[in-house]
């Protein structure tokens, strides 16, 4: 969040390959940190959050790709470019976890680089890939990228940024631009990063709470579940790119909101039957004759037992357990389908329309703010769910999400017609309206 403003302002000034080499080279450094944590005698923890902070503050290049991305096509290539940057991140969610699940191959002991004290195990070989991968960008960007930068039309221009525009290309004025617009781009990309942050925060508790599945199960089956997400993810992404032709990106865009709204509408309770309540003592999800009271001192008076024996289901601390009706199987999987179409859609959608509003300037402290906001979303999207879910359950919990979603769609509304591409407002290229 704090990292993309800044690269973003880099890459306006000066040759985009700069702001990429060095963000990636903090990566590097940053996973060479954290394969080596355990060598400091003391303060390991605060090194690994350092060597944490600092991968996170790398990956604030992605603001300078959209920008490149934006500036290298023309309006006709837009969509399908932005598509394909989505399908190569989701690519890499799901290729990321297959790596660690092979990896974990290896076991913790591992195999150890006395010269160097090097440990290579299951926990520092993930750091050593991506390490490695991050020299290897290095050295293609160096090697192979070219800087490049076309108007709305495709025509190529000849400055690459504001360091080497010439007079006429800089009469472009930050006021041309529709700020309402802007806003309101990052607003619906908040939402729409904060909505699919909440549910991949909520899963693993969720399936714990009303399948009774122990921990183990729920990581396993719920990896399953998010790199299904990510192989639908691609479809989706090569799908709108078609779609976007013929409908329109606001349409596309409008289209997910209403899928995704529709997926978390299915996953709010319904029916009579309670889900297991975390009790040993309870029975057939029935309540045994003791006073509520009584149940809770019992609860503390649990003795501690080994991961694989604790009680799996419902815990019976949070009170709408009692009385919130399980989701069902069926549910669930046909709302994790609805949010995995509805998601990569409104996701591609949205950083692409406000490419498009922004014009043929270079883009990078506007895709700075736009991947900022999609930061603090993944940032407050978790702390919002965790403490609605776990002090209200999950019918209060998506059904606020419901709202948010609805309110979106408002603004969508309100908006529509002013999220047009630059060019297309200022009469330079006409488009079809949609």
């Amino acid at each position: 969040m704090v990292a993309s403003p800044i690269f973003g302002l880099w890459s306006n000034y000066r040759p985009r390959k700069e702001p990429l080499v060095i963000s990636i080279l903090i990566s590097v450094a940053a996973n060479c940190l954290y394969a080596y944590v355990h060598v400091p005698a003391s303060h390991n923890k605060y090194y690994m959050l350092i060597a944490r902070g600092l991968v996170g503050f790398g990956a604030g290049n992605v603001a300078v790709v959209r920008s490149y991305v934006a500036g290298a096509t023309s309006l006709q290539e837009r969509t399908s470019s932005m598509a394909n940057t989505s399908t190569c991140q989701a690519l890499g969610f799901i290729l990321g976890p297959v790596f660690q699940t092979c990896f974990a191959l290896i076991g913790e002991k591992g195999v150890t680089w006395d010269t160097i004290k090097l440990q290579i195990n299951m926990y520092t070989a993930p750091v050593l890939l991506g390490a490695f991968l991050g020299i290897l960008n290095i050295i293609l960007i160096l090697a192979v990228l070219r800087e490049h930068r076309v108007d709305d039309s495709g025509r190529p221009c000849n400055s690459i940024n504001f360091e080497t525009a010439n007079a006429d290309e800089v009469q472009i004025s930050q006021g041309n631009i529709d700020q309402v617009a802007v806003v309101a781009t990052n607003v619906l990309f908040f939402v729409v990063l904060f909505i699919f942050a909440l549910f991949e925060t909520i899963l693993t508790p969720l399936t714990m709470d009303m399948y009774a599945w122990t921990q183990e199960q729920a990581v396993l089956y719920n990896g399953i579940i998010l790199a299904g997400l990510g192989v639908e993810a691609v479809v989706v992404f090569m799908g709108v790119k078609f779609l976007s032709k013929m409908l329109g990106e606001r349409a596309v865009l409008l289209g997910g909101l209403l899928v995704v709204w529709a997926g978390f509408f299915i996953l709010l309770p319904w029916g009579n039957q309670l889900p297991k309540i975390q009790w040993k003592d309870l029975h057939n999800n029935s309540i045994p004759n003791t006073t509520f009271g009584e149940i809770i001192t019992g609860l503390w008076k649990l003795p501690r037992e080994d991961q694989s024996e604790l009680p799996t289901g419902c815990p019976i601390e949070q009170t709408w357990c009692l009385y919130t009706p399980v989701i069902h199987m069926a549910q669930f999987f046909t709302s994790v389908v609805f949010i995995g179409i509805g998601y990569p859609a409104c996701n591609v959608m949205s950083y692409t329309l406000y490419s498009k509003i922004l014009g043929p300037k270079p883009q990078g402290v506007y895709m700075g703010w736009l991947t900022a906001s999609g930061s603090g979303a993944r940032i407050l999207g978790p702390v919002f769910i965790s403490h609605v879910y776990s002090y209200l359950g999950p019918r209060w919990a998506f059904g606020l999400v419901c709202g948010i979603v609805l309110l979106t769609i408002s603004l969508l509304g309100v908006v529509y017609k002013r999220l047009i591409a630059f060019s297309v407002r200022y009469g330079g290229i006409q488009e079809l309206p949609r």
